[in-house]
């Protein structure tokens, strides 16, 4: 968990209270005690925790009372009910009313601790989902109308609906691999699950190990409580492994007896657990020469390469470069509350020339750029980093027919920029016929 969480205890046991505190801020949980009905909604008013224990008897009220008053007041905090009495009844009528999880005393700590810990992650990932749902999903929005990109929309459609384990995403760094793994799961069957993603490029291996897998307590210096892992947290939903080729060679073996059974064993468990988890695997590295390099395991490949998704660089993408341009203009502008920026010629020049080594990414974060320093501006070559410059040999000789060829492309471009990409539009703009606008997207290789 990024920052400590927050967690709010009502029970009329002081003893218990006590006895919990001091357990969940051994595991790095910060906690607050009530030992009254009236006094933990209050404080819960105060606090917003990130989860309640409660007690299912209080010398007020009744938990049950007080759990459908945190419901309404707290739809998004998750609460778990703890009783002395092993009441099947009672415990679901709770799951009924809106509790999470539903304990008997005595526990375990060490198992509270993990489920509290468990229940609040998942919370956060429930509330990444409504996020995603409440600004329209707007990162799985895959933009573009070239050739190259319809197909790939078409296929991320056919791959989301069908029953497919494992997805393969090839293509160069930047090129978007991780905005196609959430169209994925957006279009999928899965979308109600959880959206889990890790770079496995971003921790040692016995880390990744646990990360992936969870751990028990005492696993490995450092664990100091039990945890779930990214497989178990990703439960009926999607996990998305960026930069797979960067895997260590035992990760490998464990992940792909995952892949082969949907079981795993979490670090220095003796039991095994299984999960149900749509596999999304991307790389930038050519995986098969990798193979062949002895870097990467063949069965692996084989495994995960059962349905491989390409994408196209960003140079390759021809005129989709200004729609994604304005999408990202339209896009920053909404988030910073200003007037979108425009794109003046010069620039756009500069721009149809650039070779975009780091693709989608390096655009995206350009526009963000240009957004924030200079708001609602016509950007013209003056707005540009220094590798947009393109100097002048005033010995060099004059390449006519390169230049009108540029140029020509130059105003294709923008034509179809300004009708995003309707090309019945477009050709009037240039003044041509539709027939003759794709002829010359074919001879400038536009498409």
């Amino acid at each position: 968990m990024s920052s400590s969480p927050l967690v709010l205890i009502i029970d009329d046991e002081r003893n218990l209270v006590r006895s919990l505190e001091l357990a969940l801020k051994g595991a790095g949980i910060e906690t607050r005690g009530a030992y009254d009905g009236a006094s933990g909604l209050r404080l819960a008013g105060e606090i917003r925790p990130d989860a309640v224990l409660l007690d299912l008897r209080l010398p007020d009220a009744s938990g049950l009372e007080v759990l459908e008053t945190l419901r309404k007041s707290f739809p998004g905090c998750p609460v778990i009910m703890i009783s002395a009495h092993g009441d099947t009844r009672a415990a679901v009528q709770c799951v009924k009313a809106g509790a999470s999880d539903y304990l008997t005393k005595p526990f375990d700590l060490d198992e509270l601790v993990h489920l509290i810990g468990t229940t609040i992650e998942r919370g956060r990932l429930d509330d990444e989902i409504a996020y995603r749902r409440s600004i329209g999903a707007s990162e799985s929005v895959i933009v573009g109308e070239h050739p190259a990109i319809a197909r790939l929309r078409e296929l991320v459609a056919r791959v989301a609906a069908s029953n497919a384990r494992t997805v393969l995403l090839l293509g160069a760094s930047g090129t978007g691999k991780g905005v196609i793994a959430r169209a994925l799961h957006q279009a999928s069957g899965r979308v109600d699950g959880p959206f889990v993603e890790v770079n496995c490029a971003s921790l040692p291996e016995q880390l990744l190990e646990a990360e992936l897998f969870g751990a028990e307590k005492g696993a490995y210096t450092g664990a100091g409580q039990r945890r779930a892992g990214l497989i178990a947290l990703a439960h009926h939903g999607t996990l998305f492994l960026d930069e797979i080729g960067e895997l260590a060679p035992a990760l490998q073996a464990k992940l792909l007896a995952f892949l082969e059974s949907h079981n795993y064993r979490p670090l220095g468990s003796t039991r095994e657990a299984s999960a149900d988890v749509r596999v999304i695997a991307a790389t930038n590295r050519d995986l098969s020469r990798e193979v062949s390099d002895g870097r990467f395991r063949a069965d692996l490949y084989y495994r995960l390469n059962v349905v491989p998704i390409e994408i196209a660089a960003l140079k390759d993408r021809g005129a989709d470069l200004f729609l994604l341009t304005a999408h990202f203009a339209e896009r920053f502008a909404r988030e910073e509350g200003c007037a979108p920026i425009r794109i003046g010629s010069a620039a756009r020049a500069l721009f149809a020339a650039h070779g975009w080594p780091g693709n989608v990414r390096e655009l995206r974060n350009l526009i963000e750029r240009l957004t924030i320093l200079h708001p609602g501006v016509e950007i013209g070559a003056q707005h540009l980093p220094p590798e947009f410059a393109r100097p002048v040999d005033a010995a060099a000789p004059v390449e006519l027919p390169g230049r009108l060829a540029a140029a020509e492309r130059d105003l294709v471009l923008e034509a179809l920029a300004r009708t995003r990409g309707r090309k019945g539009l477009a050709a009037q703009t240039l003044g041509i016929s539709r027939h003759a606008l794709k002829r010359r997207l074919k001879r400038l290789r536009l498409v």
